[in-house]
């Protein structure tokens, strides 16, 4: 456990400067296939002190856009609320760094990582308690490095059995078709992101069969501010049908700020769970910190 902790501590160093399933005894646990809830937009600069409204928009636009050019690295605290017959409360820190990659003229590889620090209460009697890092999934989003009114990408998404507690991971090496697409008009950001995984290898005692869609919508406000609706809906098909879906209904709002020249994007949203599995949790809070590196 501590080799795999301190490798994930070197990963994140390396990449700062460069999502949900049923675990065994049939309990809420991330599936972590979930991307963070946007960096957006082409690859453009910041902005400077007299780029005015236009620029400052453009920026916010870029945290908004899963394929901005655009170098940054959320951090994404989801805190999932009634867990269980315990109502038990789990956190999960979600570290996502986002780096571009220039293929070409005519396209760009964008790379998103997700890495989850997990704290699982006990959720039922019976039911030990867990912590640590969850299963990682990089996604790799091939997009034309020149789009119009519609910016799209598709590519391959993975899920690697790197849990260092059966509990937080599904114990399966899964991997499976990515894509987003997106337009912004005016103030909006509008778009949505999917993919579908499907297990092949592992020690895990169920297979995995997982679907993510994640709409959002995002309305620019002046002063960096915007209102978003960020849900991630998600299908367990090898559940029970009454135990497949988890859809959430809400939105939330947030703030790009400087802190010196060094923008941060700050978010703070809510989500009921209209539908969910049965041990699945109520509602999520989901409070977002996003280091941007616009060239």
């Amino acid at each position: 456990m501590q080799s795999k902790l301190n490798l994930f501590l070197a990963a994140c160093a390396l990449l700062a400067s460069v999502a949900q399933a049923q675990n065994e005894s049939g309990f809420y646990r991330p599936l972590t296939l979930a991307p963070a809830d946007a960096a957006a937009s082409g690859g453009g600069g910041a902005g400077g002190d007299d780029g005015g409204k236009a620029s400052q928009e453009a920026l916010v636009k870029a945290t908004q856009n899963p394929l901005a050019k655009m170098i940054s690295v959320p951090l994404q605290n989801n805190f999932n609320f009634g867990v269980g017959p315990n109502d038990a409360t789990q956190w999960i820190l979600n570290v996502q760094p986002v780096i571009p990659i220039t293929l070409s003229e005519d396209w760009n590889l964008i790379t998103r990582t997700i890495m989850p620090i997990i704290n699982q209460p006990s959720p039922a009697p019976g039911v030990r308690s867990a912590f640590g890092l969850g299963d990682i999934n990089p996604s790799f989003f091939f997009s034309p490095a020149k789009s119009g009114k519609l910016i799209w990408g598709v590519g391959p998404t993975f899920t690697f059995p790197t849990a260092t507690d059966s509990l937080l991971g599904s114990g399966k090496w899964s991997a499976g078709p990515a894509a987003v697409a997106l337009t912004m008009q005016g103030h909006w950001v509008i778009g949505v992101l999917a993919n579908q995984q499907w297990s092949y290898a592992g020690w895990g005692d169920q297979d995995v069969s997982a679907l993510l869609i994640q709409p959002f919508i995002n309305y620019n406000l002046p002063h960096g501010w915007y209102l978003n609706s960020v849900p991630i809906m998600t299908a367990n098909w090898e559940a029970n049908s009454d135990d497949r879906w988890t859809v959430p209904i809400g939105g939330g709002v947030g703030k790009v700020q400087r802190i010196g020249k060094l923008p941060v994007n700050f978010q703070l949203g809510a989500y009921w769970n209209a539908v969910k599995p049965d041990n699945g949790p109520d509602w999520q809070l989901r409070f977002q910190v996003q280091f941007m590196f616009p060239k």
